[in-house]
């Protein structure tokens, strides 16, 4: 049975209690009306979902959750839906180039609806889930969907194998076997002009095993003959590209993979990009290494061509100015985990490109030589259990500008295609570190994306990023941040933004954004500003309960909370906006109706976290000299409120704040197979 101190419909996602400081017009249709529920693209252990209503003027309908694996008798409680849009609620309203004169770069209507996700379900299994609409003023209903989660990728047995081996191998060979990636891949590899001539060799299923060795193509020789030793004609001459263009299926894909004889490094020699995979669906690579490329992935470019169900595991990419690069809006289900990616940034000393924190030191701004490690869009997709260290940013969803079908400056949302609108995707268990920017970005993510249990460190500027999200939830579970110049940056006026369990070792800032949820977080001050949380919204779509604050200045304002007179529900013109301070949290609380169970709290809630050095900004920290676990005398425990699929399974009275309960299991964050446990 979920236990409640507060029930979840009276403040978890609705915009109810806003929705009431405002009485809807004589003409309202307050009651709601049941439109189309649509089941998203399931990932491994999360699925999304979105019901479109009408109605509802006065937003307070609600949409309760429950789950269960198929066949099962007992039904487990989700988190409710989040009410988003309604009454004219959009995202954006950014200039374009040309100054204020131009259409917006984002502007989206949110449509109305409710709209989440389940969290922590198990892959590769059949589910049903119900959903229960409600609304005082009538219009209940209910459904009930189906839905499988996606496994993990796979090799598949029983397709054909095929050998690569380095030109200096000493061995015996087996057979079949080629002297190159492209010879085995496709019907031949050529170094000259007939490089395209071959048709594709490898069919669904099919595995290319390659042996330890290193292999470099020759970009600036014209070359006739196969490989040998100072000839090294790989098929990829003068732009040094692999350029695969096989497709394999979700259930067998094609597999290049190291032989596991010793380790695999595809030298790039300076090339823009090492492999492109935009004409190829459904390519695995596992066990390699790739250095010396610009990029080593490239899976998409918006409005041209991408790819679907690219593979990335167990493998290592150093020396790379961008991991994977896609952003193509049709790309679904990538799977990209358990690797370790090293960019070219100075790993012994913090820079940022802006701002007078950095502005002082030798090497500001920063030189971008690593941009990102990795870039997505789309459906489906899974970033998990990687390491990440010396980039500009981490991970990042593809900003892209608003989702296609969507046209300027109107901003209609109900011209969206759905098979191309940026949703349903997990990033959880990275570990990243060293970043000029942002840990992960959901930058111009529309619905149901989700970073969970993510351990983010040394970051530059601000640690997470929504600019611009269309109408959300964004999810941000269970993370952990420390040493970085402002835990968020919600900007853009984006919509639907949802942080709980988070342990922020650093201030909170957040806006203008709106329709924004805080629970269960810790926002510890790191002495960047003397404000821990300043909000900035257009709406009094936002609440906040049941999180911890440090102060870093006490006697300052240590809170802000600048929105529109709080008899209005949204308004968009910047000079409505009220600006409000407060120097306590009891003045914060009376002053807002916000954090009536909100704590204070310090370092010394923490078993080995200290203050960041404010002498020593650069300072790049090491994880492993940290514990986030909770004392047991710390006011941060059993301080919270249970958030079904998010603190199942505490262990006190109620929920702990921040991202580790007392008494749960050590986390892992990156690389599964390096059997490091983190704490």
């Amino acid at each position: 049975m979920i236990r409640m101190k507060t029930p979840l419909s009276a403040w978890a996602f609705g915009l109810c209690g806003a929705a009431l400081l405002t009485s809807p017009p004589a003409h309202a249709a307050n009651s709601v009306h049941a439109g189309a529920l649509t089941v998203e693209r399931p990932t491994l252990i999360s699925a999304g979902f979105d019901w479109r209503i009408t109605g509802d003027d006065n937003t307070n309908a609600k949409a309760e959750v429950a789950y269960r694996k198929k066949g099962d008798q007992a039904w487990k409680t989700g988190l409710p839906l989040l009410r988003a849009g309604g009454n004219g609620e959009f995202v954006g309203a950014v200039p374009g180039p040309g100054g204020p004169n131009r259409y917006p770069l984002f502007k989206y209507e949110v449509p109305n609806m409710l709209t989440g996700s389940l969290l922590a379900l198990t892959p590769d299994t059949d589910y049903e889930a119900k959903f229960t609409l409600s609304d005082p003023d009538g219009g209940n209903a209910t459904r009930t969907v189906t839905f499988h989660t996606r496994k993990e990728p796979m090799p598949a047995p029983g397709g054909h194998v095929y050998h690569v081996y380095p030109v200096d191998w000493k061995g015996p060979k087996q057979e079949p076997n080629f002297p190159s990636i492209m010879a085995a891949y496709f019907e031949g590899g050529a170094h000259y002009d007939y490089e395209n001539a071959y048709p594709v060799r490898v069919q669904p299923g099919d595995t290319i095993l390659v042996h330890a060795g290193i292999y470099t193509g020759d970009r600036f020789h014209y070359l006739t003959t196969d490989p040998k030793v100072g000839n090294l004609s790989m098929g990829n001459y003068f732009d040094g590209t692999y350029y695969l263009t096989g497709s394999g299926t979700a259930e067998k894909p094609i597999v290049i993979k190291g032989a596991d004889d010793g380790e695999v490094i595809f030298d790039g020699a300076g090339a823009q990009t090492l492999f492109n995979l935009m004409g190829a669906n459904y390519n695995y690579f596992e066990g390699i290494t790739i250095r010396n490329t610009n990029v080593a992935f490239l899976l998409g470019i918006k409005d041209i061509a991408g790819s679907s169900g690219f593979t990335l595991k167990h493998s290592k990419l150093y020396d790379v100015g961008r991991a994977v690069q896609d952003d193509w809006s049709g790309s679904k289900d990538f799977y990209i985990a358990d690797n370790t990616i090293n960019g070219r940034h100075d790993p012994d000393h913090m820079m940022g490109w802006t701002g007078a924190r950095w502005s002082s030191f030798s090497g500001y701004p920063e030189l971008l030589l690593s941009e990102y490690a990795i870039k997505v869009y789309g459906q489906g997709h899974v970033v998990a259990y990687n390491k990440i260290t010396n980039f500009h940013d981490g991970i990042d969803f593809a900003t892209y500008g608003v989702p296609d079908g969507v046209k300027l400056p109107e901003g209609n949302s109900s011209k969206e295609i759905r098979d191309r609108f940026p949703e349903s995707d997990d990033f959880y268990g990275n570990d990243i570190s060293n970043m000029g920017d942002n840990c992960i970005e959901m930058d111009g993510g529309g619905r149901n994306i989700r970073a969970f249990d993510n351990r983010c460190f040394n970051l530059a500027d601000r640690a997470f990023s929504v600019q611009p999200g269309y109408g959300g939830p964004f999810y941000w579970v269970r993370n952990i941040v420390y040493n970085t110049n402002g835990a968020l940056k919600y900007i853009e006026g984006s919509s639907g933004i949802l942080s709980y369990n988070n342990t922020f070792i650093g201030e909170g800032g957040a806006g203008p954004a709106q329709n924004m949820h805080f629970r269960n977080n810790l926002f510890i001050g790191s002495g960047i500003t003397a404000t821990i949380f300043t909000m900035n919204s257009p709406a009094n779509t936002n609440t906040m309960d049941y999180d911890g604050f440090r102060a870093s200045a006490p006697g300052a304002d240590l809170f802000q909370w600048n929105t529109p007179d709080f008899a209005r529900r949204i308004d968009y013109d910047p000079s409505a906006q009220v600006k409000r301070s407060y120097k306590t949290l009891d003045d914060f609380r009376a002053g807002t109706g916000q954090e009536k169970h909100g704590v204070m709290v310090d370092y010394d809630s923490f078993m080995h976290v200290a203050m960041p050095s404010a002498s020593d900004p650069q300072h790049v920290y090491d994880p492993a000299d940290f514990d986030f676990r909770l004392k047991p005398t710390s006011a941060a425990v059993d301080a919270g409120i249970e958030l079904p699929g998010i603190t199942d399974g505490f262990s006190g009275k109620a929920p702990d704040l921040g991202a580790l309960e007392v008494g749960s299991p050590p986390r892992h964050y990156g690389p599964r197979d390096e059997k490091i446990v983190t704490k």
